[in-house]
């Protein structure tokens, strides 16, 4: 990638640059909340077509871009998208999530397995991330995102969305090493996939382990930990210089062990107060977060005050603005509008 004289804002703030406002964007900012992504929705009902096709998948990547400039433009895409290039046959339904067709169950499915090859199993992503690249230029930063190991064997092996998470604990506390297997082959493949996306254009990668937070906390240092440590590592080896963001869904009692994943920054959901969250991470760790995206229900005063709230507390130095998970779907898109607006005026402001 060639050197710019003046990288875009989010990326100087992941890197750990002083800036003279926190950077922002929000998560499933291609979301159902837009009227536009409703209208293609409609044209293109399957959530694969709309994140496969290239075409229509930069059209919603760069929805929110031209409605609310944040300083993030996220790929449009799905943490499951790659595990057909694995041998795991997958759909996701709309309003239902991934539905994995064969559930790995057994030590032999995990064996048969295959190596990720991106160029050949997923050739849209390097379309989508080129055209996002040159698209926003340098007024915005484009973003990756990925799996975690557990998430993604969370998902292969309840074979769908679950609210107890009994079949993968059941393999984890009575076939642990099949397991261990499946989360390594995870995680070496997943290192590829982030690579992968860098080399296509993105300047810095989300990883969601999003059901980490179903684990006790020891069982996150043997199931979850390890295997987000692998993939940063492997990351880190090739691609030194990119910011790695981890985000785990309902985090509150692992954020110290989030720290210790290799990532550069960490997300901090609304159940953790922000100045607590600071305290408990130590100051030499980026944050990403915390609004309750509830917040956006609220009058424009309100909104306001949260965001202010949340960036003083957040400090100065190494914050990424965001919500402390994905924006709701009937969040009214004037109240998405206007959180943009005061995020960018806060140097004004606070």
């Amino acid at each position: 990638m060639g050197v710019t004289l003046t990288a875009p804002l989010l990326l100087r703030a992941a890197r750990g640059e002083v800036v003279d406002r926190p950077p922002v964007w929000m998560m499933r900012q291609a979301g159902r909340y837009m009227k536009a992504y409703r209208d293609l929705r409609e044209k293109y009902p399957s959530f694969r077509d709309r994140s496969e096709i290239p075409e229509v998948a930069i059209e919603v990547s760069l929805q929110p871009w031209r409605a609310f400039q944040p300083d993030g433009v996220i790929l449009f895409s799905d943490i499951v998208t790659p595990l057909p290039g694995l041998g795991i046959d997958m759909d996701i339904a709309e309003g239902k999530g991934p539905i994995i067709h064969s559930p790995i169950r057994t030590q032999e499915q995990v064996d048969n397995l295959r190596s990720l090859d991106p160029e050949a199993s997923l050739p849209f992503i390097k379309t989508i991330l080129q055209a996002l690249r040159q698209e926003v230029g340098n007024k915005s930063t484009v973003l990756g995102f990925v799996g975690a190991p557990w998430t993604l064997a969370a998902y292969a092996v309840e074979g769908k969305g679950s609210k107890t998470y009994s079949i993968i604990k059941n393999m984890a506390f009575s076939e642990p090493t099949t397991l261990h297997q499946l989360l390594a082959k995870l995680a070496d493949e997943i290192a590829v996939y982030v690579r992968y996306q860098i080399d296509c254009g993105a300047q810095v990668v989300q990883m969601f382990d999003s059901w980490a937070g179903q684990l006790s906390p020891q069982d996150y240092d043997t199931f979850a930990l390890p295997y987000q440590q692998r993939v940063f590592q492997q990351v880190k080896q090739t691609h030194p210089d990119t910011p790695l963001i981890l985000l785990v869904s309902g985090s509150a009692g692992v954020l110290e062990r989030m720290a210790k994943s290799g990532a550069d920054i960490v997300t901090v959901d609304w159940a953790v107060d922000m100045a607590d969250a600071r305290a408990r991470l130590g100051k030499h760790v980026k944050v990403q977060g915390n609004l309750d995206p509830g917040v956006l229900f609220g009058s424009k005063q309100f909104i306001r005050d949260r965001i202010l709230d949340t960036v003083r507390k957040a400090g100065n130095w190494g914050h990424i603005l965001n919500l402390g998970h994905g924006v709701l779907p009937e969040t009214p898109e004037e109240n998405v509008a206007f959180f943009f607006e005061t995020a960018k005026q806060l140097n004004a402001l606070v």
